[in-house]
């Protein structure tokens, strides 16, 4: 079954009546009555109901007949973690959400999405803790360079995702002989495939892997 994947405005996810709160955990809700702004919680809230109609859409089930838990491999807690669900440990889930917006992924196979956007000096800041030396050549050369480092990024925080890495080792994956201009770009590193594409309306980046090829849907 191909993977799925799925990104759409925090707005658009919350007007869906069939993708409302009542939906959430009691956990969930409490984790999202802890933001601050109001923006960030909406964030929060999509991004939890978007991974369950992604998931819901990969198996053929109702959404409302899914339950959404995390759990952490470190220390066990489930306010945090990699996010599975209940009724159907064997499907993989991930999901992600920036300033408005939000991805999810949903597979059989390990599966990992992210989105993100711009911040201003962001890039020059983190370059040299994230990227190996041939993909921060490929930046630095780039005419566009916080564009492509984007590009980058997506692709190596879905991998976070999906369990192949972590923060502290990304400089030991080497991306740099991807293709970082086009939308969308497939791509492939060792056995997983790497989707991701550019959202010039939204003003952001969305990396998808899995160990199969992934496939996106609309809202």
């Amino acid at each position: 079954m191909t993977p799925l994947a799925m990104m759409a405005d925090s707005a658009e996810v919350l007007a869906r009546p069939d993708l409302g709160e009542h939906l959430l955990t009691p956990l969930e809700r409490e984790r999202a009555g802890r933001f601050r702004l109001e923006s960030s919680r909406a964030d929060f809230v999509a991004a939890h109901l978007l991974v369950r109609e992604c998931a819901a859409r990969l198996l053929g089930l109702p959404v409302a007949g899914l339950t959404l838990l995390q759990r952490c491999p470190d220390c066990a807690r489930d306010d945090h973690g990699k996010p599975y669900l209940a009724e159907h440990p064997e499907a993989q889930v991930s999901l992600s959400h920036g300033r408005g917006v939000v991805a999810a992924a949903a597979g059989l196979q390990p599966v990992g999405v992210d989105v993100e956007q711009p911040s201003k000096g962001t890039a020059a800041e983190v370059m040299e803790r994230v990227l190996s030396a041939g993909e921060l050549r490929r930046v630095r050369e780039h005419a566009e360079p916080d564009r492509a480092f984007l590009r980058l990024w997506v692709r190596k925080e879905a991998m976070v995702k999906l369990g192949r890495t972590t923060l502290d080792t990304l400089t030991e994956i080497d991306l740099s002989g991807l293709e970082l201009d086009g939308s969308p770009l497939r791509g492939r590193y060792g056995d997983l495939h790497l989707l991701d594409w550019e959202d010039e309306l939204r003003g952001a980046a969305v990396g998808v892997v899995s160990t199969e090829a992934p496939r996106v849907e609309q809202l």
